[in-house]
């Protein structure tokens, strides 16, 4: 035990911890950035209240709760606050493993009860309207600066958010390899790195060879001939760095698209991702198959869709049934 662990050492624990995080788990940058976030203002926090002579086995349970008190203070919600927990109890955990406190004092601190939000999925036939209108040519924009559109590659997106379910960070990681066509199938790299194979249904497929041939023209026009058989599969308009399309764009595509075929104003990828896993569990697919194609690690994530079509279910039964009105 390290007990001669003083308070200036806080941040360099977290910095390590953090370090381990990027290099051996193989998280995702964007976790890495959430974790990061939330271990250093902890240890900023432990350093400022427990003072220069604390060692990091005095950190009790008490810090973690007045920590969160101090975040409701603030005016963060209890989301905010569960993932500031899970990250500082990542953090101990390694630090017990490490041999630096004797248990984890996290694990005695409950986690925020969180209101049951179970977000809104378009229907079968409100995602259908939406996908066959992309036939029409009217698409969205990438930025304000963008003068034209995309519309092929635009169906490609909403294809393959909705047709393979997968999220967004992993449809731009998306090469040219990873259409596996002998197969009708797409390697999806997801959290972890973990790779899965996803079935491509018709229409994916068909807004993919739809799409293909403008991109290589547009690829050999910009000079970047050597990316058309092997560079990111989704590109951005203007062809520029690498031509990987970011998240941050999918979304405004996304969005903008949704709000002009009249859905609602929340629509983001994920929510292509929910209505995927919804409507496959409604035509009664395997909840377990659902959660392979999902890439979900636990099957109690999967079926939180159960609970979204149930509540349907509710819905159809307190409009029809003679005796629900």
């Amino acid at each position: 035990m390290h007990n001669d662990l003083t308070g200036r050492n806080f941040s360099w624990l977290a910095e390590q911890f953090l370090a381990m995080l990027a290099n051996e788990r193989g998280a995702s940058e964007h976790t890495v950035r959430a974790y990061a976030r939330e271990v250093r203002s902890f240890a900023a926090y432990l350093q400022e209240t427990m003072g220069e002579g604390a060692g990091v086995a005095g950190v009790e349970h008490l810090h973690i709760r007045a920590y969160l008190g101090l975040l409701y203070e603030r005016g963060l919600t209890k989301a905010s606050a569960a993932r500031a927990l899970a990250a500082v109890r990542s953090w101990f955990k390694w630090l017990a493993k490490e041999g630096k406190v004797q248990q984890n004092p996290a694990l005695l601190v409950s986690t925020p009860k969180l209101p049951k939000h179970l977000p809104r999925v378009p229907s079968v036939e409100e995602v259908n309207r939406v996908l066959n209108s992309l036939d029409d040519k009217g698409s969205a924009k990438e930025d304000k600066q963008d003068a034209v559109a995309w519309p092929e590659r635009d169906r490609v997106i909403l294809e393959l958010l909705y047709g393979c379910g997968i999220r967004n960070s992993e449809l731009v990681g998306l090469d040219m390899g990873s259409v596996k066509w002998r197969d009708d199938a797409v390697l999806v790299r997801g959290k972890g790195k973990k790779e899965r194979l996803v079935p491509l249904g018709d229409e994916a497929a068909a807004a993919l060879r739809g799409y293909l041939p403008l991109r290589e023209a547009k690829l050999l026009a910009a000079g970047k001939g050597a990316l058309v058989y092997e560079g990111p599969l989704v590109m951005n308009l203007r062809m520029r760095g690498d031509c990987r399309l970011t998240t941050r764009s999918v979304g405004r595509i996304v969005k903008a698209i949704a709000l002009s075929r009249g859905l609602a104003a929340d629509v983001h990828p994920h929510t292509l991702r929910h209505a995927f896993g919804t409507h496959m569990l409604e035509e009664g697919a395997d909840l377990r198959a659902i959660q392979e194609m999902l890439g979900h690690e636990r099957l109690s994530t999967t079926q939180r869709y159960t609970q979204l079509t149930v509540g349907q279910v509710q819905r159809v039964y307190d409009e029809t049934h003679p005796r629900a009105k």
